[in-house]
């Protein structure tokens, strides 16, 4: 990244050199009134440097605008383009202006676009960069879970053995991601977590296998409780933002992208109905999803959430909802 940052740097410099030559002693138009103001600052400055930072940052933003298609830049690509973007707000647009503004005896106070407003506008260019990336990453392991739950018969499966391939592989995935971002971002800050935090299993939805012995008995109580323990649990459960902008820390990225998934997840699980295995496989998958994602999340609450919310719409959707004992 730093090899790339000076390249353009040294590139810039380069170019602003050779300009020098129509402003020297012995060319004679550069001594007319009204050339060096024009030449200095609005063709150098503006059209050339400035014209040149925003033209860069127009086509970072139409990259991070493109749909998610097979045509759509790598999401490695938009990641490296997002830590660029954030070191130009950090060192490259002042060295750019500072350059042009001494070679070229510009005056800062008389310039139309200042490197103030460059640097903000370079911080927006890789916000949005890295959003795009979040959602790129976000949407890939999106689909891989949809698949996996749209294609499976979740009335007639058998009686769950292990965790589904598909959960695995997200969190292969995952891990990957990690170490991708990790190489150009800082790790950021995290909640300190619970010393069992890789142990818990998923007890708040015990309440409808016990419902169950009871239904024929009381069916519309049974169901009017169930969904008002549900709706009273919603209520104290802290809301959790899904596509909300990411810092730029390896963490919020992390954080971003698992949201994004489980939140399909989710969903997808809400438009599907499960038989009593079903639901089990459900909790084994989420089980083992709690077991590694929290560590990669600012705040292991957010899994812990999100994760008991698809158990939580799986039990609704089940028409024998038994859960499995936690051992």
């Amino acid at each position: 990244m730093a090899t790339m940052q000076s390249s353009i740097v040294d590139q810039v410099r380069t170019v602003l050199t050779n300009l020098k030559a129509f402003i020297t002693n012995d060319v004679t138009f550069s001594h007319t009134s009204f050339f060096p103001g024009r030449f200095c600052y609005d063709i150098v400055r503006e059209e050339l440097v400035i014209g040149f930072l925003k033209h860069v940052f127009q086509v970072a933003l139409d990259l991070s605008e493109g749909s998610h298609d097979k045509s759509s830049p790598p999401a490695a690509l938009i990641l490296i383009l997002s830590r660029l973007f954030l070191d130009f707000e950090a060192n490259t647009v002042n060295q750019f202006v500072s350059q042009v503004n001494e070679q070229f005896q510009i005056d800062p106070a008389q310039v139309q676009t200042t490197a103030a407003a460059l640097c903000a506008e370079s911080k927006m260019v890789a916000q949005r960069m890295l959003n795009h990336y979040v959602k790129v990453q976000g949407l890939q392991i999106s689909q891989m879970l949809r698949k996996s739950v749209e294609t499976r018969d979740w009335l007639n499966t058998i009686e769950p053995r292990n965790v589904r391939a598909v959960m695995k592989r997200v969190v292969e995935d995952v891990t990957f991601i990690d170490s991708q971002v990790g190489m150009l971002y800082e790790e950021g800050i995290r909640k300190a977590h619970s010393s069992d935090s890789s142990k818990r299993t998923f007890q708040s939805y015990s309440g409808p296998r016990k419902h169950q012995s009871t239904a024929r008995s009381f069916t519309p109580s049974t169901a009017y409780d169930t969904s008002l323990m549900s709706n009273i649990q919603k209520l104290f459960s802290e809301r959790i933002e899904i596509f909300s902008s990411v810092e730029f820390s390896k963490v919020s990225v992390l954080t971003g992208i698992i949201k994004i998934s489980l939140k399909t997840f989710l969903e997808c699980v809400r438009l599907r109905t499960f038989g009593r295995y079903g639901l089990q496989q459900i909790q084994v998958d989420t089980q083992y999803l709690n077991l590694y994602l929290w560590r990669f999340v600012i705040d292991e609450k957010i899994v812990h959430v999100m994760l008991d919310e698809i158990v939580g719409s799986t039990v609704h959707r089940c028409l024998e909802p038994v859960l499995m004992e936690a051992s």
